[in-house]
Protein backbone atom coordinates (compact mmCIF):
# COMPACT_ATOMS: atom_id res chain seq x y z
CA UNK A 1 0.00 0.00 0.00
CA UNK A 2 2.04 3.02 -1.14
CA UNK A 3 2.04 6.57 0.27
CA UNK A 4 2.38 10.21 -0.49
CA UNK A 5 2.71 13.32 0.38
CA UNK A 6 -0.56 15.95 -0.52
CA UNK A 7 -1.65 19.22 1.08
CA UNK A 8 -4.82 19.77 2.81
CA UNK A 9 -7.76 22.69 3.19
CA UNK A 10 -5.27 24.17 5.72
CA UNK A 11 -2.41 24.33 3.14
CA UNK A 12 -0.12 22.22 5.13
CA UNK A 13 1.16 18.56 3.69
CA UNK A 14 0.12 15.44 5.26
CA UNK A 15 0.11 11.45 4.51
CA UNK A 16 -2.42 10.04 1.69
CA UNK A 17 -3.07 6.93 0.72
CA UNK A 18 -3.22 6.09 -2.60
CA UNK A 19 -5.30 3.39 -2.13
CA UNK A 20 -7.69 4.69 0.05
CA UNK A 21 -7.83 8.03 -2.28
CA UNK A 22 -9.13 6.08 -4.92
CA UNK A 23 -11.97 5.02 -2.44
CA UNK A 24 -12.60 1.60 -0.88
CA UNK A 25 -12.63 -1.39 -2.60
CA UNK A 26 -16.01 -2.71 -4.21
CA UNK A 27 -18.60 -3.99 -1.17
CA UNK A 28 -16.62 -2.44 1.53
CA UNK A 29 -17.62 1.41 1.48
CA UNK A 30 -21.06 0.59 2.52
CA UNK A 31 -20.71 -1.44 5.49
CA UNK A 32 -17.87 0.68 6.30
CA UNK A 33 -20.12 3.60 6.54
CA UNK A 34 -22.97 2.15 8.07
CA UNK A 35 -20.65 1.07 11.24
CA UNK A 36 -19.65 5.07 11.22
CA UNK A 37 -23.37 6.19 11.53
CA UNK A 38 -24.08 3.70 13.72
CA UNK A 39 -20.82 4.47 16.01
CA UNK A 40 -21.12 8.21 15.30
CA UNK A 41 -19.26 10.09 18.42
CA UNK A 42 -22.56 11.57 19.70
CA UNK A 43 -23.97 8.30 20.36
CA UNK A 44 -21.46 6.41 21.90
CA UNK A 45 -21.71 8.29 25.05
CA UNK A 46 -25.89 7.15 24.98
CA UNK A 47 -24.82 3.52 24.49
CA UNK A 48 -21.96 3.50 27.38
CA UNK A 49 -24.76 5.21 29.86
CA UNK A 50 -27.47 2.64 28.75
CA UNK A 51 -24.52 -0.24 29.11
CA UNK A 52 -24.37 1.06 32.89
CA UNK A 53 -27.40 1.30 33.81
CA UNK A 54 -28.17 -2.29 32.76
CA UNK A 55 -25.53 -4.45 33.38
CA UNK A 56 -24.40 -3.17 36.93
CA UNK A 57 -27.41 -2.94 39.08
CA UNK A 58 -24.79 -2.88 41.93
CA UNK A 59 -23.84 0.79 41.12
CA UNK A 60 -27.94 2.09 40.41
CA UNK A 61 -29.44 0.03 43.77
CA UNK A 62 -30.50 3.41 45.33
CA UNK A 63 -32.26 4.52 41.51
CA UNK A 64 -35.88 3.45 40.90
CA UNK A 65 -36.47 2.10 37.23
CA UNK A 66 -38.15 6.09 36.73
CA UNK A 67 -34.46 7.76 37.52
CA UNK A 68 -32.47 5.46 35.68
CA UNK A 69 -34.75 6.86 32.83
CA UNK A 70 -34.17 10.20 33.95
CA UNK A 71 -30.18 9.84 33.77
CA UNK A 72 -30.99 8.47 29.99
CA UNK A 73 -32.71 10.52 28.98
CA UNK A 74 -30.03 13.54 30.47
CA UNK A 75 -27.58 11.54 28.18
CA UNK A 76 -29.78 11.51 25.18
CA UNK A 77 -30.04 15.52 25.78
CA UNK A 78 -26.36 16.92 26.60
CA UNK A 79 -24.54 13.70 24.34
CA UNK A 80 -26.42 14.00 21.25
CA UNK A 81 -29.51 15.67 20.80
CA UNK A 82 -27.80 19.25 22.07
CA UNK A 83 -25.24 18.52 19.54
CA UNK A 84 -27.23 17.81 16.43
CA UNK A 85 -29.06 20.89 16.84
CA UNK A 86 -26.03 22.66 17.31
CA UNK A 87 -24.34 21.50 13.97
CA UNK A 88 -27.98 22.13 12.12
CA UNK A 89 -28.00 25.17 13.30
CA UNK A 90 -24.34 26.42 12.80
CA UNK A 91 -25.31 24.48 9.12
CA UNK A 92 -28.46 26.70 8.54
CA UNK A 93 -26.57 30.44 9.74
CA UNK A 94 -23.51 29.05 7.62
CA UNK A 95 -20.74 29.28 10.15
CA UNK A 96 -19.93 25.61 8.62
CA UNK A 97 -19.60 24.05 5.12
CA UNK A 98 -21.39 20.75 5.74
CA UNK A 99 -22.98 18.53 8.59
CA UNK A 100 -20.05 16.29 8.42
CA UNK A 101 -17.16 18.20 9.25
CA UNK A 102 -15.27 17.43 6.66
CA UNK A 103 -12.61 20.18 7.74
CA UNK A 104 -10.60 21.32 10.78
CA UNK A 105 -12.59 25.37 10.36
CA UNK A 106 -15.97 23.43 10.86
CA UNK A 107 -15.10 21.34 13.51
CA UNK A 108 -14.12 24.43 15.74
CA UNK A 109 -17.78 25.26 16.69
CA UNK A 110 -18.82 22.17 17.34
CA UNK A 111 -16.15 21.45 19.58
CA UNK A 112 -16.74 24.38 22.00
CA UNK A 113 -20.04 23.90 21.61
CA UNK A 114 -19.89 19.81 22.92
CA UNK A 115 -17.34 20.81 25.25
CA UNK A 116 -19.54 23.34 26.87
CA UNK A 117 -22.64 20.16 26.84
CA UNK A 118 -20.24 17.78 28.25
CA UNK A 119 -18.91 19.70 31.19
CA UNK A 120 -22.50 21.09 32.16
CA UNK A 121 -23.75 17.23 33.04
CA UNK A 122 -20.26 16.06 34.27
CA UNK A 123 -20.77 19.15 36.89
CA UNK A 124 -24.42 18.10 37.45
CA UNK A 125 -23.61 14.35 38.05
CA UNK A 126 -21.01 15.45 40.29
CA UNK A 127 -22.85 17.51 42.18
CA UNK A 128 -26.02 15.87 42.94
CA UNK A 129 -27.10 15.40 46.84
CA UNK A 130 -27.15 12.30 48.75
CA UNK A 131 -26.46 9.44 47.64
CA UNK A 132 -25.69 10.97 44.37
CA UNK A 133 -24.57 9.44 41.04
CA UNK A 134 -22.43 6.31 41.61
CA UNK A 135 -18.00 7.68 41.11
CA UNK A 136 -17.91 5.30 37.75
CA UNK A 137 -20.42 7.77 35.97
CA UNK A 138 -19.22 10.78 37.31
CA UNK A 139 -15.91 9.55 36.03
CA UNK A 140 -17.11 8.48 32.63
CA UNK A 141 -18.80 12.05 32.16
CA UNK A 142 -15.55 13.56 33.32
CA UNK A 143 -13.67 10.96 30.94
CA UNK A 144 -15.92 11.90 27.99
CA UNK A 145 -15.48 16.03 28.89
CA UNK A 146 -11.26 15.63 28.89
CA UNK A 147 -11.29 13.94 25.41
CA UNK A 148 -13.72 16.79 23.75
CA UNK A 149 -11.41 19.02 25.41
CA UNK A 150 -8.08 17.37 23.99
CA UNK A 151 -9.66 16.53 20.45
CA UNK A 152 -10.44 20.45 20.48
CA UNK A 153 -6.72 20.89 21.26
CA UNK A 154 -5.69 18.65 18.45
CA UNK A 155 -7.68 19.89 15.74
CA UNK A 156 -5.27 22.85 15.72
CA UNK A 157 -2.76 21.01 14.35
CA UNK A 158 -4.51 17.84 12.47
CA UNK A 159 -8.01 16.57 11.51
CA UNK A 160 -8.06 14.72 14.27
CA UNK A 161 -10.58 11.18 14.10
CA UNK A 162 -13.82 12.43 16.24
CA UNK A 163 -14.79 8.25 15.50
CA UNK A 164 -11.07 7.43 16.89
CA UNK A 165 -11.63 9.45 20.00
CA UNK A 166 -15.07 8.05 21.28
CA UNK A 167 -13.61 4.53 20.54
CA UNK A 168 -10.69 5.35 22.54
CA UNK A 169 -12.53 6.26 25.79
CA UNK A 170 -14.79 3.59 25.31
CA UNK A 171 -12.45 0.82 25.06
CA UNK A 172 -10.28 2.28 28.02
CA UNK A 173 -13.56 2.82 29.93
CA UNK A 174 -14.78 -1.08 29.65
CA UNK A 175 -11.07 -2.09 30.53
CA UNK A 176 -11.33 0.50 33.45
CA UNK A 177 -14.81 -1.48 34.74
CA UNK A 178 -13.08 -4.75 34.42
CA UNK A 179 -10.38 -4.18 36.57
CA UNK A 180 -12.58 -2.23 39.58
CA UNK A 181 -15.75 -4.27 39.13
CA UNK A 182 -16.88 -7.89 40.01
CA UNK A 183 -18.16 -8.42 36.87
CA UNK A 184 -16.69 -11.01 34.21
CA UNK A 185 -15.79 -8.94 31.57
CA UNK A 186 -14.68 -10.88 29.30
CA UNK A 187 -17.37 -10.77 26.72
CA UNK A 188 -17.76 -7.30 27.36
CA UNK A 189 -14.16 -6.31 26.76
CA UNK A 190 -13.94 -8.71 23.54
CA UNK A 191 -16.68 -7.11 22.27
CA UNK A 192 -15.02 -3.25 22.92
CA UNK A 193 -11.98 -4.48 21.06
CA UNK A 194 -13.70 -5.76 18.38
CA UNK A 195 -15.97 -2.40 17.77
CA UNK A 196 -13.23 -0.27 18.10
CA UNK A 197 -11.14 -2.14 14.99
CA UNK A 198 -14.19 -2.30 13.50
CA UNK A 199 -14.67 1.73 13.49
CA UNK A 200 -11.49 2.85 12.93
CA UNK A 201 -11.09 0.77 10.13
CA UNK A 202 -14.31 1.67 8.56
CA UNK A 203 -12.88 5.80 8.76
CA UNK A 204 -9.80 5.06 7.29
CA UNK A 205 -11.40 3.48 4.49
CA UNK A 206 -14.60 5.63 3.84
CA UNK A 207 -12.61 9.18 5.18
CA UNK A 208 -9.79 11.03 4.37
CA UNK A 209 -8.49 10.55 7.35
CA UNK A 210 -4.37 9.73 7.47
CA UNK A 211 -3.94 6.44 10.07
CA UNK A 212 -1.72 8.90 12.60
CA UNK A 213 -5.53 10.94 12.72
CA UNK A 214 -6.80 7.74 13.63
CA UNK A 215 -4.04 6.44 16.22
CA UNK A 216 -3.91 9.68 17.77
CA UNK A 217 -7.77 9.49 18.41
CA UNK A 218 -7.79 6.40 19.69
CA UNK A 219 -4.72 7.09 22.50
CA UNK A 220 -6.34 10.71 23.25
CA UNK A 221 -9.80 9.22 24.19
CA UNK A 222 -7.94 5.91 26.10
CA UNK A 223 -5.44 8.34 28.24
CA UNK A 224 -8.80 10.63 29.09
CA UNK A 225 -9.63 7.63 31.80
CA UNK A 226 -7.10 7.15 33.77
CA UNK A 227 -6.75 10.90 33.88
CA UNK A 228 -10.26 11.71 35.00
CA UNK A 229 -9.80 8.60 37.48
CA UNK A 230 -7.13 10.66 38.75
CA UNK A 231 -8.66 13.85 39.07
CA UNK A 232 -12.57 11.82 40.32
Amino acid sequence: MSARLVIDESNQLKEANTELENGPQPGVGWPAKIISVIFHPIFVPVYLVYFLLHTHDNLFASFTPWGKTKVLIMSILMYAFFPIVTVLLLKGLGFIDSVFLRTRKDRIIPFVACIIWYFWIWHVWRNIPEPGYPREMVLFAMAVFLTASAGFMANIYMKISMHALAMGTMLALIIYMAFTQGVSYGLYLSAAILVAGLVCTARLLVSDHAPREIYVGLLIGMVSVPVAHYFT
